[in-house]
């Protein structure tokens, strides 16, 4: 086994620290939120997941800024106390990438990747139409993490899943079937990956 300290992955031959290789396939929040203009913000985020089922609480994490200023969809979602997780399908992968440019403040990222919006029912960002899922969630807290580049910072923020719109499409027999829309999950480096196919174990007791 080769071991190594975070930090000092080329001690042991490694060009870049594998550990988002390691934790992987890590599903993709896309997050859309609005200022308090009510101007729209869309970014993905590979740290994120579903935290708990009752209530259904989800969690995408955040760096900031070189200068430790907080970036547009964490200074949204405290200013706000709410966004959406969208999903990404298999289809929507380029656009999702797309949302992931820096661009300045208050631009709307939504609009230049060529995607149309569709309004909620208990929050106000708008949802990503074309994503097969959407989860409308209420801000519930913002967990500060330990950073090894201050001023910048990392964040972890939670949010309690309040209402989910889903594409009827991927729905057969009252089950969501994830094959036909194929999410997208990050990888390690520059690498994603699609569900494509699924198995099935049950517990043992």
């Amino acid at each position: 086994m080769i071991f190594y300290e975070p930090g000092r992955h080329k001690d042991q031959g490694f060009r870049h620290d594998p550990f988002k290789a390691f934790v992987s396939p890590r599903p993709i929040g896309w997050i859309s939120t609005v200022d308090a203009d009510g101007r729209t913000n869309l970014a993905p985020y590979s740290f994120f997941n579903a935290m708990s089922f009752l209530p259904p609480v989800v969690v995408f994490g955040t760096g900031t800024k070189p200068d430790g200023s907080p970036k547009d969809s964490q200074r949204n979602v405290e200013a706000t106390g709410e966004f959406v997780c969208n999903i990404v399908s298999e289809a929507l992968k380029e656009q999702m990438n797309e949302t992931s440019a820096h661009l300045p403040h208050g631009d709307d990222e939504m609009a230049k990747a060529g995607l149309r919006g569709a309004a909620c029912q208990k929050v106000r960002p708008l949802r990503v139409a074309a994503a097969p899922v959407a989860l409308e969630c209420r801000y519930l807290e913002t967990v500060k993490l330990p950073s090894w580049n201050e001023p910048a910072g990392n964040y972890a923020i939670f949010g309690e899943v309040i209402g989910v719109h889903v594409d009827p499409a991927i729905v057969e027999d009252g089950l969501v079937d994830v094959t036909r829309y194929r999410p997208v999950s990050r990888l390690g480096y520059f690498d994603y990956a699609t569900v494509t196919e699924v198995f099935q174990m049950m517990r043992p007791d």
